[in-house]
């Protein structure tokens, strides 16, 4: 298999139906982070700010994880990002619905200065 190398490859090798939830967060992140570039980083789309990656997003068989790398230090009161390794946070997305623009705005606003 060849190695994906761009962010529309990897769009394009997202399992059914959540090609669709990548290019949301995508325009999301690119918008709500002008700062920072999108690009492919462990294999997965990041928005890196210089070498420190801030937010992005993963596909899995059955979600599609969107992460905040200093995601913990958000104070999130709508309880949906869960914690994860170091500082990170995350939250797993099954469809569009699942996409809360001004909330995840919200987030990526905390992030970036963080």
């Amino acid at each position: 298999m060849a190695k994906i190398a761009s962010i529309d490859e990897y769009l394009e090798t997202m399992p059914d139906g959540f090609a669709e939830i990548g290019a949301q967060l995508r325009g999301l992140l690119d918008a709500e982070l002008p700062a920072a570039s999108g690009q492919l980083w462990h294999g997965h789309p990041v928005w890196m700010e210089g070498k420190t990656p801030v937010a992005g997003f993963k596909a899995y068989a059955n979600w599609v994880t969107f992460m905040l790398w200093d995601g913990q230090k958000i104070n999130d009161f709508s309880g949906r990002l869960q914690p994860n390794s170091r500082d990170m946070a995350s939250v797993k997305l099954t469809g569009l619905d699942d996409i809360d623009v001004p909330l995840f705005t919200e987030w990526l606003d905390v992030a970036k200065d963080l």
